[in-house]
């Protein structure tokens, strides 16, 4: 089966003195091969934890990750991540990041060259492949590290806030990128985010996590991220649904925050 199944995944970290930290449990979801899923939630609800272990960076205490109808046992190049720092090799030009993961695949030089030139023609940086990684700036740097994702050819791109460190005009640029890459490539994208904007924005379908233990509180499908494709960003603000759901889910969380802080509190 295409796609990517989470079956009753839950994470649990064991700490010294006998006590643990339940960090997932029982999160169960299918995405579809193409979908675009955005996930919320307040600190702690395990959203890093959840992508780490898609990623197979993580083993899961119990459950499991298939994709394409295999169980995930660990990192594969058909799941590529984008952190929220470029993670770019700094001794290397922008065209050799690119084609970084061909060459260690063994691809030959003229189809690497070809496939490197035309994705940075895609992240519109074409006339920047001789530039050191740091003669770029931020929104230039995470271009460099979409590209060098989408060059490894995987079947899914995780996003672990690529966007966060980012000023407000460039967020919106590469918002917009994110979109166009997803109609383009028609890859799978999971993308983490703290912004309910981003979330609304980018996710065909959206999930809100709610912490202790990390679970799937509430599920979304958008038209937003869809809209977003042919329209600017800040017309798709102006949705009629898009104030409403921004606040309904700004609410939602809010109280999460506080429920939190009330066992905090309770505890001490």
């Amino acid at each position: 089966m295409d796609g990517l199944q989470l079956e009753e995944v839950s994470m649990r970290f064991d700490l010294p003195g006998g006590s643990h930290v339940q960090a997932l449990e029982g999160v169960s979801l299918n995405l579809k091969a193409g979908e675009l899923l955005s996930v919320l939630g307040p600190s702690g609800c395990g959203k890093t934890t959840l992508l780490n272990i898609v990623a197979g960076f993580l083993a899961p205490t119990s459950g499991q990750i298939v994709l394409n109808g295999h169980s995930i046992s660990g990192p594969d190049a058909e799941r590529g991540m984008v952190f929220q720092q470029g993670a770019l090799f700094e001794w290397m030009s922008v065209r050799d990041n690119v084609g970084f993961g061909p060459r260690m695949k063994g691809a030959p030089n003229a189809s690497t060259t070809t496939l490197v030139n035309h994705l940075l023609d895609i992240v519109g940086l074409g006339d920047f492949k001789d530039k050191a990684i740091y003669e770029l700036s931020g929104g230039m740097q995470q271009r460099v590290a979409l590209a060098r994702c989408l060059a490894n050819e995987p079947d899914v791109i995780l996003m672990d806030e690529p966007l966060g460190a980012l000023d407000a005009l460039t967020r919106e640029k590469m918002q917009a990128l994110v979109l166009k890459l997803w109609k383009e490539t028609g890859k799978t994208i999971i993308l983490i985010t703290h912004s309910v904007e981003e979330a609304l924005l980018l996710g065909e379908r959206l999930i809100v996590m709610a912490p202790r233990p990390g679970r799937i509180h509430k599920e979304y499908r958008l038209p937003f991220a869809e809209i977003g494709v042919e329209t600017d960003l800040r017309e798709v603000k102006k949705h009629p649904d898009f104030a409403p759901k921004r606040d309904e889910i700004l609410s939602m969380i809010w109280d999460m925050e506080e429920e939190i802080m009330g066992r905090t509190e309770d505890a001490a």
